[in-house]
């Protein structure tokens, strides 16, 4: 079976979208599965809903125009980071109407809501809320000079609306994969895993390429030169078995250019990855692609057939 894969930027580029830092001539490779922690800048609108009155059924959410996605950020003059926040700045208004402000994609709107009383006695905007999120990803390198990381090779995205979430923080951990879903067609597969405990770095941006941050415990891993991704043999550097970091073969297909970024589509050739997942699975975006000894991507997206 044949998979796929779109690429991110070259990883020379990705070191560019944190600056100030200095960036050694040489990166460590990565291939380490890690566990993904993020916070969310605000509470996510996961869904809306009818809070149930004395009078009937309301939804004060829906009719102030809320959408899935919107990010909520205030309410009234309260600043709201969290779960706890949005809950303690609602029971706060006692009923009263008051301005709403959320980041909807680019934009930063306004509405105004008024709680409704549920049955059991609490103010209510008939709202389904998140306030972070985790996952599995892989680490796709890190700077000896800087501490710079970058991971995941695209971006987080909120499931329902699609738009990329803000974030207010986060960590990466230590991870060991405990078990792989095989892809299949019509299905991409994953990996599954459970932290070891030993927190990595922080999360500090979450951007179109992936996240990137700073570790406090350097990757024991090979240092590379980075360089330009050319059509080819090269191979990608994954976990998916224990902490045990393998190199397997791919066929760089074709290199092209969408919107001003540098991607390609690759093909896994070993028979032991593809024996092992199919090919790519979810969990191992941000896997680096090696060159001719040298870092020149990170796998970011898998074509699944069908």
């Amino acid at each position: 079976m044949k998979n796929f894969i779109m690429t991110g930027l070259c990883a020379a580029l990705l070191t560019a979208l944190l600056p100030g830092a200095a960036f050694a001539q040489e990166l460590l490779v990565g291939g380490q599965t890690v566990g993904i922690e993020l916070e969310t800048q605000g509470v996510v609108v996961v869904a809306l809903s009818e809070v149930e009155t004395a009078e009937g059924s309301r939804a004060p959410a829906e009719e102030a125009g809320f959408r899935e996605g919107d990010v909520i950020v205030q309410i009234g003059e309260r600043p709201v980071a969290n779960a706890a926040d949005f809950l303690a700045a609602v029971a706060a208004l006692e009923g009263e109407a008051a301005p709403v402000t959320a980041q909807r994609g680019e934009q930063t709107v306004c509405m105004m809501v008024r709680p409704a009383l549920s049955l059991d006695g609490r103010w209510m905007l008939g709202l389904w809320l998140r306030d972070g999120l985790t996952g599995i990803g892989t680490l796709t390198f890190c700077d000896p000079i800087s501490g710079v990381y970058g991971a995941l090779g695209h971006a987080v995205n909120d499931e329902n609306s699609g738009a990329l979430l803000p974030i207010g923080g986060g960590s990466i951990s230590e991870m060991e994969v405990t078990g792989v879903v095989p892809g299949l067609p019509g299905a991409p597969g994953e990996l599954s895993g459970t932290e070891e405990g030993r927190q990595l770095g922080s999360v500090e941006k979450n951007t179109e390429h992936g996240i990137f941050g700073h570790v406090e415990v350097s990757p024991d891993s090979r240092l590379a030169e980075t360089g330009e991704i050319h059509p080819g043999p090269a191979t990608i550097l994954a976990t998916v078995q224990g902490s045990r970091i393998g190199e397997y073969a791919v066929q760089i297909d074709r290199v092209y250019s969408d919107g001003g970024t540098r991607r390609v589509l690759f093909t896994v050739t070993d028979p032991a990855l593809r024996e092992a997942t199919g090919g790519i699975v979810q969990g191992m975006s941000g896997s680096p692609i090696l060159q001719n000894g040298r870092l020149v991507g990170a796998v970011t997206h898998v074509s699944v057939p069908t």
